[in-house]
């Protein structure tokens, strides 16, 4: 039985976490961080991570970036490996992210869907046979409360793209400042916000006479959760190191 400290559990997605894991029978929520905590979980509950006093065997974290300092040294100190599934985050705080696997497992993704990560590898797949001969625009769209943009995952399509690509692009990511035509080398990324979308990433390869358009659409948050619980579960035993959702998926 995998043991989970669940850190943001009153929020949204901590909610439809709780749900998934109700469903399994191979792990539990054991424990939970979250300023907003109301005491009437059924498990412990704590407000920061100073006061986590239990030990759980991995953390997911669904929450905020401002708390990614604590949730690295809580798992660095506690030797207790971390599912990071919040986006948003700063250059430096990614780079703080990577220096804490280096003493402990930390499975890092910007989506936990297995569709996005097949979108990602149908986009290198195409970037490489497409060249520069088409302009490649990244579209995604999310409800009304989402707070950055663009998104984890359209960042994660863009520099799965990049990879493969002979030049490193240019991102761009808002056009009405420029007066000149499109370069070949850049790839626009573009933010939509409204309603209660869950969560739209759209991959265009326009090229002369011809659009490659490549789209995933999440119709519920229980996409994302049944990815971090799985993530959570292999990751419970991993040593050190940075893993992501290639690693999930070659042990399915």
């Amino acid at each position: 039985m995998t043991k989970i400290l669940l850190c943001g559990y009153n929020g949204k997605m901590g909610k439809v976490i709780i749900e998934a894991v109700n469903e399994r029978n191979n792990c539990e929520i054991f424990c939970g961080v979250d300023l907003y905590g109301n005491g009437d979980m059924d498990f412990f509950e704590f407000k920061t991570f100073s006061e986590v006093d239990k030990k759980p065997d991995v953390i997911i974290d669904f929450s905020n970036p401002a708390l990614i300092d604590d949730i690295l040294d809580f798992a660095v100190k506690n030797n207790v490996p971390a599912v990071i599934c919040t986006t948003g985050f700063s250059a430096e705080q990614v780079k703080k992210i990577k220096d804490a696997a280096k003493d402990v497992a930390i499975f890092y993704s910007g989506n936990m869907s297995l569709g996005i990560n097949l979108i990602i590898e149908l986009s290198k797949k195409a970037a490489a046979v497409f060249g520069n001969a088409f302009d490649i625009e990244i579209i995604e769209k999310h409800h009304n409360q989402k707070i950055d943009a663009p998104s984890g995952t359209a960042l994660m399509i863009a520099d799965g793209i990049s990879s493969v690509l002979e030049a490193e692009p240019q991102y761009v990511y808002d056009r009405h400042a420029y007066r000149k035509k499109r370069s070949k080398n850049e790839i626009g990324i573009h933010a939509v916000r409204g309603g209660t979308i869950v969560g739209e990433h759209e991959v265009i390869f326009a090229g002369h006479d011809e659009v490659l358009s490549i789209k995933h659409q999440a119709t519920s948050k229980e996409v994302f959760a049944t990815g971090a619980v799985n993530a959570a579960v292999f990751m419970a035993n991993q040593k050190a190191g940075l893993y992501d959702m290639s690693d999930l998926l070659q042990n399915v």
